[in-house]
């Protein structure tokens, strides 16, 4: 089926406001919203998002019959469409993921992802699945060491995608793990993952809320919650959290 439609607007508060607007007036997409600038950006924990020119502000609307459980999943197609998206442009091999959704460039924190979700009055939930991607600039003071993809480009590329081309990759790009996933369940999403995904198997130091808690990562169980073993030999399931791998833990 053909990639979502996408709308693209100069600015917005936020990409993600304006889809939970949208769902609350009763639209079910699915919808790409777009922004060339947001004036009110955010990330995970209420954090600011900031918005430079040049980079990709979009949330992507839809509507699912999955329960809350299963439609957190999202998180990880998301992943699987943005390391496509940037693929396209950088060496395949400097392209990672963090646990659960960082996708990552030489290391390096080159996006973000926010999933909300509410109750639509037609049934179901509403997604408004929120991606970040830094295309030409990266933002400076954050926790971790960001970059963009200006700084990564292959030879045979000249410059990063325009706003434009880069929606489009990214929408074609989720169509394609979204079909994947409603069709053949979350093991193929969730295999594809791991593939791309390191620090699963060492030290690693868990943020939550808070609570820190620490361990060696051994994996992710078949939801794709993190497998962390503490020092007491018991096992933590982490959904969700700010989560160190390796040296940084």
């Amino acid at each position: 089926m053909p990639a979502a439609p996408i709308l693209l607007l100069d600015q917005t508060d936020s990409t993600n406001a304006d889809a939970r607007r949208r769902a609350d007036a009763g639209e079910t997409g699915p919808l790409w919203i777009v922004a060339r600038r947001q004036t009110e950006g955010r990330g995970r924990r209420g954090r600011q998002w900031e918005s430079q020119d040049g980079n990709l502000f979009s949330t992507l609307l839809q509507l699912t019959r999955k329960s809350p459980a299963e439609a957190a999943q999202v998180t990880f197609v998301a992943a699987l469409a943005i390391a496509d998206l940037l693929d396209a442009y950088a060496p395949p091999s400097l392209v990672t993921i963090k646990w659960p959704n960082d996708v990552m460039l030489a290391g390096q924190k080159a996006s973000g992802v926010l999933v909300e979700s509410g109750a639509h009055e037609s049934g179901g939930l509403w997604l408004a699945v929120g991606i970040g991607v830094n295309l030409a600039h990266a933002p400076e003071g954050t926790e971790r060491p960001a970059t963009a993809l200006v700084h990564h480009l292959r030879g045979d590329v000249t410059a990063p995608p325009t706003v434009e081309a880069a929606a489009a990759k990214l929408a074609e790009a989720f169509d394609v793990w979204m079909t994947r996933w409603e069709t053949l369940g979350f093991q193929p999403i969730l295999d594809a993952w791991r593939a791309r995904t390191v620090g699963l198997d060492g030290p690693a130091v868990a943020r939550l809320g808070r609570e820190t808690v620490e361990g060696t990562a051994e994996g992710v169980a078949s939801d794709g919650a993190l497998k962390l073993r503490l020092a007491d030999g018991s096992l933590r399931l982490i959904s969700a959290g700010d989560v160190f791998f390796g040296e940084a833990a």
